[in-house]
């Protein structure tokens, strides 16, 4: 059988990767394979890679070939919205996949439990900035940047305060251009 081995996938095969990909991830069996691979002191990466690499098979592609091809998603597809998407969750979910087989199971569910709670405290944060100037706003993202900068980029340094948020509003009304 030829296999396809230049050009560059479709957005229907990259869609079918995708969904291929999601279903087996979410596998028991797919789960205790790659887990498998770590407690070998394998890295998970590469087990998720070998899993890409037969849904090509699969789908009649060469699998160096479609691997290349996911280098290219971005530059070709830039402007397909819904599919950019689509690559993005796929590129998560094998974060996901491997996170979970590195940490094992109880460590992974805590992990995920304080990682909702971040997200709800930074829609907080954002709910309680909306109330301010686009100005304030501006400085109050400003301050998020440089505190996660110097956390090298820890999600736990994406949080502010109520206090703190005040505090840079406070400051920033002296900054603020009044015209004469």
């Amino acid at each position: 059988m030829a296999y396809q081995d230049s050009g560059m996938l479709s957005r229907d095969q990259l869609l079918y990767l995708f969904g291929q990909f999601s279903f087996l991830t979410s596998q028991p069996e797919v789960k205790k394979r790659i887990a498998d691979a770590v407690r070998d002191k394998k890295e998970a990466v590469a087990v998720t890679t070998a899993i890409q690499e037969e849904i090509f098979l699969q789908m009649g592609v060469d699998p160096r070939f479609g691997l290349a091809s996911l280098g290219k998603v971005n530059m070709v597809y830039e402007n397909d919205r819904e599919l950019m998407i689509q690559f993005y969750g796929f590129v998560a979910k094998e974060e996901i996949a491997c996170e979970e087989a590195e940490l094992g199971p109880e460590k992974f569910a805590e992990r995920m439990k304080m990682q909702q709670k971040l997200q709800e405290q930074q829609l907080e944060m954002l709910r309680h900035m909306r109330k301010f100037h686009l100005n304030d706003q501006s400085a109050i993202l400003a301050k998020i940047h440089q505190q996660m900068e110097a956390a090298d980029f820890e999600l736990e340094s994406s949080l502010l305060s109520i206090e703190q948020i005040q505090d840079i509003v406070r400051r920033n009304v002296s900054t603020v251009y009044h015209p004469r």
